[in-house]
């Protein structure tokens, strides 16, 4: 089959067109012949070798895809049917497996494109901000980076469950985008200070949840801009894994501070984040409350394109390889 494989740790450059064997499903896995792939920001960490792959996932780089089912386990699924799936890698190929409890059929309505850049980034969402956070009816959120392919699922999502959704980005543009996808209000980073905007349009309350992929010294401003009993969830560290903060800042305002990774966790994990949100949100993006925002597609061999944008942080959305 056709694949695109890391040859090396480096630039976009060391990602190569080649030939790999087709991958055989295990049991509890089905094998989909992949009609598109979301990249993803891990999807540059391993290309640069900086996020290594979990033991038994294939090296090939690629955590969402969409297609059809064309073989493996049919308990729930059979072959013919169109799906969208959370994989550990391998979504950079004709064909890929994925576990099947990881696996969700594509929503009504959408194209194999739209569908391949919902998994890596609801799954994500869902866990971190719901689950881990316990983000509740009527609560507000901050989304950092609100542009990101992982920014415009969580406005959107949280906007559609009943919360108030504030975002920063890096332009007026990406602001603009921001609001139109369901965000209260934006901030321009290089132009605002957030933590003075969240505390004047809450109040000086501040927000209940935040959602962070900045970490750095975003952190220290972060704490002064949440709610009493607020939580703090990181999902990454763009501007480093290493801050100063202020413990009695947490312990008076009874903060919670967490975070985590999707990849490593075992497939039960993922399978029941699979079975909530095809209960809870596969109907609002059905309904239209929730529609994937996708900037540009690229053909699978120019993914090394696709990175290049990626990391020019010049997207609004998802960037997803056709194959």
């Amino acid at each position: 089959m056709r694949a695109v494989e890391i040859t090396k740790p480096g630039g976009p450059e060391v990602l190569k067109p080649a030939e790999r064997p087709k991958p055989v499903p295990k049991e509890n896995e089905i094998l989909v012949k992949v009609a598109a792939a979301g990249v993803n920001r891990p999807d540059v960490l391993q290309r640069t070798g900086n996020y290594a792959v979990p033991p038994g996932a294939s090296d090939l780089p690629g955590l969402e895809i969409a297609g059809e089912v064309v073989g493996g386990s049919t308990k729930h699924f059979k072959p013919g049917d169109k799906v969208c799936a959370l994989v550990a890698g391998g979504g950079y190929a004709e064909y890929c497996v994925a576990p099947e409890v990881q696996a969700l059929p594509v929503p009504r309505g959408l194209t194999p494109v739209q569908a391949a850049s919902l998994p890596e980034t609801f799954f994500t969402v869902w866990s971190n901000v719901y689950d881990r956070a316990r983000l509740a009816p009527g609560e507000s959120l901050l989304v950092q980076g609100g542009s990101s392919g992982i920014g415009v699922t969580a406005i959107q999502m949280a906007a559609a469950t009943g919360n108030r959704v504030f975002a920063t980005a890096g332009s007026d543009e990406k602001c603009a985008a921001c609001v139109r996808l369901g965000a209260a209000e934006a901030f321009n980073y290089k132009a605002q200070d957030f933590e003075k905007e969240i505390l004047r349009v809450t109040g000086g309350k501040g927000v209940d949840v935040i959602l962070d992929m900045v970490g750095g010294d975003y952190v220290p401003k972060e704490l002064k801009c949440l709610a009493e009993d607020g939580r703090l969830v990181f999902i990454a560290y763009l501007r480093g894994p290493k801050t100063e903060m202020n413990i009695d800042t947490v312990m008076r305002r009874r903060l919670t501070i967490s975070g985590s990774t999707l990849r490593p966790r075992p497939v039960e994990f993922k399978g029941e984040i699979a079975r909530s949100l095809r209960e809870k949100i596969w109907p609002l993006i059905e309904s239209g409350r929730i529609r994937p925002e996708i900037y540009k597609t690229f053909p699978l061999e120019q993914a090394a394109e696709a990175h290049r944008l990626m990391e020019s942080s010049q997207h609004i959305g998802k960037l997803v390889l056709t194959v």
